[in-house]
């Protein structure tokens, strides 16, 4: 009897090609990049892909009906792939060019990526000399070259671990320790092996413009800015930024947690507590450190400015700072610039038609900055709030007044713009520069992305406290970030000291609330290329109860149940 064979499968997809979105039906197992024009309209090379709102790989397959939609490196997430993939290639370039050194990725600079070289697994990081750099130049220029298929291939747990094992790449195996996953998600490249983290290039071909440059000791994968991925951007050294990651750099060796699976180590083998102590006491050494030096700089500043993105820690800084400030003897008085918000009818509108509240005008600035210089003159005034439900300032009722032993603090995005203080002599004033940088990475090649921390916070915050769900806090990020590169970024350079607010135990702790809020966003969303993203970055850590956390710590900001009043 003859076998009648079934047809193969069929799915449809609807792709966005010439200004019109056109289905198609095709065989299932298409792969994604074939749906797609070779290039966008502006003639730059598609690098990824959104399917049904969720980044893939051009080389993944179409397994299901959906929508396609091809991504850039001057996207978002395309950028993404874009750098992810240029640190597998470059631990590929170092495993043939120098196979007796470890290296590590450790955070963004100038566009690109820093990393250093170190003897094994625990041996200290060293220079990077002008032959290494020149040999994985060399190197990577090669594979870039031979346009190598980057694939996704699936193995058995035992398999992955066995492979990364005999290539030496300790930091893989110590991740999959604390996991269990029946299949694990491989990228191949020629001999070279990386756990899947998110979507990679499909060849090693688009990795261009990229070169490596020394620098302060490591080196720097220069790679090509989102504005135009067509060429490299001129360096810039970023000196402030290389202290603050140094700084914290030297705290992970203190903890010895410096990537998530020494951090899930600690968790299973219950030092956890160990971890967090050191952390916050490192937090509370360096308000300390600050309180001393504003209050043996001589004149005294009378102003303190606090400033820095959007969910460093602003608020519990300024609480705590004003703490150690009393300790010294003096009456810390403080404002924030929130309390200055102008009313609803008054927003500042962004080029998107929604409302810009990072725009400097969001805040009633001749206000402020009236009530600076009286408070500075001795004068009193009556304390301004502003109320979120009503959308409107208002005043309580009761005033202020600066004696001379007291000092003001100003806390909020806009505290170093020096548009605020205008009039207000340069050595009154003392700036302090918040960020939220973790030297903690997922892997050697994988860096936690310190806006994506950021994020994590202000999504937990902004459910806990504000009434707003996971989803719209997505939705306006790209705003908020816009709106840091515009209006607090380029003030970071005028502070007199930074401090980096990172707790390298929070992603833990934000996991079981985060997790959840994540999870109600749904792939018809365009947020859920986000969501996704952030919940496959948690998977890489063991959540952890936040009882534990101090009642003082920066993350009760965020969660919850502190014990300073806001």
């Amino acid at each position: 009897m003859r076998r009648v064979m079934n047809p193969p499968p069929t799915v449809k997809i609807s792709v966005r090609r010439g200004g019109r979105t056109v289905t198609e039906t095709v065989p299932a197992g298409t792969r994604m990049g074939e749906l797609l024009p070779s290039a966008a309209p502006d003639g730059l090379p598609h690098v990824a892909a959104l399917f049904n709102n969720e980044v893939v790989s051009l080389r993944a397959p179409a397994a299901f009906n959906g929508t396609l939609v091809g991504l850039t490196a001057r996207d978002g997430d395309g950028r993404r792939v874009f750098r992810r993939t240029a640190c597998m290639l470059l631990a590929m370039a170092a495993g043939r060019a120098l196979p007796a050194l470890r290296l590590r990725v450790r955070h963004s600079l100038s566009g690109g990526m820093f990393f250093t070289l170190r003897e094994g697994d625990r041996g200290a990081e060293r220079p990077v000399s002008a032959a290494e750099a020149r040999a994985l130049s060399r190197e990577l220029a090669a594979i870039v070259a031979a346009d190598l298929p980057i694939d996704e291939i699936p193995c058995g747990y035992e398999e992955a671990l066995g492979l990364f094992a005999a290539a030496g790449q300790h930091d893989k195996v110590g991740l999959l320790r604390h996991r269990n996953d029946p299949v694990v998600l491989l990228q191949a490249c020629a001999e070279f092996r990386e756990l899947h983290q998110g979507p990679a290039l499909p060849r090693t071909g688009l990795l261009s413009p990229a070169e490596i440059v020394r620098h302060e000791g490591g080196a720097v994968l220069r790679l090509p800015p989102a504005a135009d991925p067509r060429g490299l951007a001129p360096f810039a050294a970023q000196p402030g930024l290389m202290r603050i990651h140094r700084e914290h750099a030297r705290w992970g060796e203190l903890l010895g947690v410096r990537c998530a699976a020494e951090l899930n180590e600690a968790i299973a083998e219950g030092r956890i507590r160990d971890v967090m102590q050191m952390s916050e006491a490192l937090h509370d050494k360096t308000f300390a450190r600050l309180a001393e030096r504003i209050a043996g700089r001589r004149p005294r500043p009378r102003l303190v400015l606090i400033a820095g993105p959007s969910a460093a820690g602003k608020t519990t800084s300024c609480k705590r700072l004003a703490i150690h400030l009393q300790v010294l003897g003096l009456r810390p008085v403080t404002l924030s610039t929130d309390d200055y918000f102008v009313p609803e009818d008054q927003d500042p509108v962004g080029p998107d038609g929604k409302p810009d509240f990072e725009h400097i005008r969001a805040v009633d600035v001749p206000a402020l900055r009236r009530d600076l210089k009286a408070l500075l003159a001795g004068l009193e005034i009556r304390r301004r709030t502003f109320d979120f439900k009503a959308k409107a300032p208002s005043w309580p009722g009761d005033s202020l007044r600066l004696g001379p032993a007291d000092v003001l603090l100003l806390e909020g995005i806009h505290a170093l713009n020096p548009v605020l203080t205008r009039g207000i002599p340069d050595a009154e004033k003392f700036r302090i520069f918040l960020s939220a940088v973790t030297q903690l990475g997922i892997d050697d090649t994988n860096v936690l992305s310190t806006t994506d921390n950021r994020l994590l916070r202000r999504i937990v915050r902004d459910h806990q406290f504000r009434g707003r769900s996971a989803k719209d806090t997505i939705a306006m990020w790209a705003g908020v970030r816009r709106g840091e590169e515009r209006w607090i970024f380029p003030f970071q350079d005028a502070a007199d000291a930074a401090f980096n607010s990172a707790l390298d135990y929070e992603l833990p702790v934000l996991w079981p609330f985060a997790f959840v809020l994540l999870s109600e966003i749904k792939p018809s969303d365009p947020e859920y290329a986000t969501a996704r993203r952030l919940m496959r970055l948690l998977l890489n850590f063991h959540p952890i109860p936040s009882q534990s956390v101090p009642g003082d710590s920066i993350l009760r900001e965020y969660i919850g149940g502190s014990l300073l009043s806001y």
